[in-house]
């Protein structure tokens, strides 16, 4: 067919929200019959779209009523395969499986005597390929360490499972996203555990006022410091934290203090481990990966999925669907989303933002396609559930519905963001900062797509690179953050500087907004996960929590500011309005000012001049006094201006192209927000 005939159901409003996509109308429609062409089949195969997503009820070991256990896997270039484990004492011939048409295997085993299940929880199972490959099921949803470094599978059975006692939360209006992960949110120089995030990093979160937590590192990976990104067990939580019941305790708990759970899903590459990942489970190259080149990442050294394959795409919207079923996940954070989209996986691209970068030949339609496919899923199984992509790319209409012909996603991450603020603190004076510069990388994105904006995440925090507090203080965290040490002019610089940059990304740069564990109190130095290179000390792979705990030490001020903005927030709602409109970006006085939601942002970059009856335009007339300033004695400021009861009343004189304006005091290395009073 041609694909301009292919039918778009809400095409025209993709086209009146982004007019530079209409010539690009062919592709998009050939790549909407793509994905229609595929979801069509799978609603019409045996069992439709629920059968297809939920194969975990298929594959794998399946206990049925009677004591029996039906166990099966999709292994296509095997040639035999059997089980062993504990329930048949280790015999690699007893129980092999028999190969079925389209390259299944299935196993029975029946019954003991007494009428139980033969594999008992937490018995420990293993496959054989070939009588000679030893693997883990990729269905399996319990692996950890035996007898080494090698993950295997144990099953997962408990007599009294865990029961969610709290229905997932409705989707925030702003989202305000808490990045953490479980294993490193503790004091100790250890692993920390889902218990222990339960009941001391949960309460913390909800105080500082975040609605939403994105739970890293969560899918089983063997190598710890991979951070996550090197999945081996896709449908395994993570062990090492604790139990899949444990899993489910903290996510309850989270739901039960209002806190919206994402997931942070790595679809885009798995481990190249054989033993205990997916590669090689069949005993060849291909399988659920690519074969040659394209099936392999050369900056990951992992292996890459074929989105082309039935049995591959089952496999992973099963795997969305289990996270959102069996652990009550509300959404997810897609990671390697430009990997995914491009032959090039992006490597050695600039993407200047061009469209003919984004509808060529270099896009991946398959990988394209199963987004599509895996947005169109979630949104249908749950209509709360929130999307995110981390694209760096700006891939147009990713942020779109499916039926309007974009990719689903409800927000992409703002990843230039980061960028240009550890690029100005490492690179810049502060007197040479561009505030034109500042406000176009803040405002640079498409209309109605949302961002998620923030300052800085994981990846600034991990060795090689430093948080935005240690580029700021450095050494004199060491030494001056102490309330009761003599004031550091770095020190006062960096507390100043770390509030107008969060608070300039959050009200400036998106529709939600995050934040890596730790960096709201300007978490020191870096993450780095014990490893070979740093003679496994989990030195670095912890969160200093007692440093923000203390009274007597600055970082406590830090805390605050956060505490202070998100209430801000969630009074006023400027994630969830409109785009701000920019009045003021003056070079000279380095002041940018902006509104949104019915609030006046001025902030003062200068490094000494600050100004007095500094006019700024308003375009909604009233009185007007300040709610939050980041020179506050309360964030560790100066307290040249406080929130008090000091209204400042427009002047019937338009401004920067406003219908009023006003005229107020910004000192210097501060900002400040008006709220409007009847």
């Amino acid at each position: 067919m041609d694909p301009m005939q292919v039918p778009v159901p809400d095409l025209r409003k993709l086209f009146e929200r982004d007019g530079y996509l209409k010539p690009y109308e062919r592709e998009i429609r050939r790549r909407y019959a793509c994905f229609k062409d595929i979801w069509d089949k799978i609603q019409a195969w045996d069992g439709g779209l629920e059968s297809f997503t939920t194969a975990y009820t298929y594959y794998g070991p399946q206990f049925g009523f009677d004591g029996s256990v039906v166990w099966r896997e999709w292994a296509p270039g095997a040639h035999s395969m059997h089980l062993q484990g504990d329930f048949n004492g280790w015999n690699p011939k007893s129980h092999p499986f028999k190969k079925l048409e389209y390259g299944k295997w299935e196993l029975y085993i029946p019954a003991n005597p007494d009428g139980s299940h033969p594999l008992k929880h937490q018995s420990r199972v293993q496959i054989i390929v070939n009588d000679h490959l030893y693997r883990v099921s990729p269905w399996a949803s319990y692996v950890k360490p035996h007898e080494g470094f090698t993950y295997q599978q144990f099953i997962y059975r408990p007599n009294e499972p865990y029961k969610f006692k709290h229905s997932k939360v409705n989707r925030p209006a702003s989202l305000r996203i808490y990045e953490c992960h479980v294993g490193i949110a503790t004091n100790e120089g250890r692993v920390g555990t889902y218990l222990e995030f339960k009941d001391n990093v949960l309460p913390r979160i909800k105080g500082l006022g975040y609605n939403a937590i994105q739970l890293m590192a969560v899918m089983e990976h063997a190598y710890y410091a991979s951070f996550g990104y090197q999945v081996t067990s896709f449908f395994a939580a993570s062990s090492r934290y604790g139990t899949p019941c444990e899993l489910k305790q903290l996510i309850d708990r989270a739901h039960e203090l209002g806190i919206y759970v994402l997931l942070d899903v790595v679809h885009s590459h798995a481990s190249k481990n054989t033993l205990d990942g997916l590669n090689e489970f069949d005993g060849t190259n291909a399988g659920f990966f690519h074969d040659g080149p394209r099936g392999t990442h050369s900056l990951w050294d992992s292996r890459l999925f074929n989105y082309s394959e039935t049995e591959v795409l089952r496999f992973l919207l099963s795997n969305l669907r289990w996270y959102q079923e069996e652990y009550q996940f509300d959404g997810f954070r897609f990671d390697g989303v430009t990997s995914m989209l491009y032959h090039s996986r992006g490597i050695g691209e600039g993407f200047s933002g061009h469209y003919d970068e984004y509808f060529g030949l270099n896009v991946d339609t398959e990988a394209l396609v199963y987004l599509m496919l895996a947005n169109e899923l979630i949104h249908r199984n749950d209509k709360r559930a929130i999307t995110i992509a981390e694209d760096v790319s700006g891939m147009p209409a990713s942020g779109r519905p499916v039926n309007e012909g974009g990719t689903g996603f409800d927000y992409r991450l703002g990843m230039a963001i980061p960028d240009m603020w550890i690029k100005l603190l490492k690179e810049e004076k502060d007197e040479n900062w561009e505030m034109g510069h500042i406000v176009h990388t803040l405002t640079n994105r498409r209309w109605l797509e949302g961002t998620v904006a923030y300052a800085e995440s994981h990846d600034q925090a991990l060795v090689g690179d430093k948080t935005i507090a240690f580029w700021l203080m450095d050494a004199s965290m060491y030494s001056h953050m102490s309330t009761l040490s003599e004031p550091s002019p770095v020190v006062e610089r960096g507390l100043a500087l770390h509030c107008m940059i969060r608070l300039i990304t959050n009200a400036l740069g998106g529709e939600a907004y995050l934040n890596f564990m730790g960096n709201e109190f300007g978490h020191p130095e870096w993450l780095d996960f014990p490893r070979e290179g740093n003679n496994s000390s989990y030195h670095y792979a912890r969160r200093q929590w007692h440093l923000v705990d203390d009274p007597l030490l600055k970082y406590r001020f830090l805390n605050q500011f956060d505490v202070d903005m998100n209430a801000l927030e969630e009074k006023y709602g400027w994630l969830s309005s409109n785009p701000a409109y920019v009045s003021c970006k003056h070079e000279g006085d380095k002041v940018i000012v902006f509104e949104r939601a019915g609030l006046l942002f001025v902030f003062n970059f200068h490094t000494s001049q600050s100004f007095t009856d500094y006019r700024v335009g308003i375009d909604v007339a009233g009185k007007y006094k300040a709610v939050l300033c980041t020179d506050s004695k309360r964030y560790g400021g100066f307290g040249r201006v406080e929130p008090d009861n000091e209204f400042h009343h427009t002047q019937n004189m338009p401004w920067g192209n406003r219908n009023d304006s006003v005229q107020i005091y910004i000192p210097c290395r501060s900002a400040i927000v008006y709220a409007r009073y009847e």
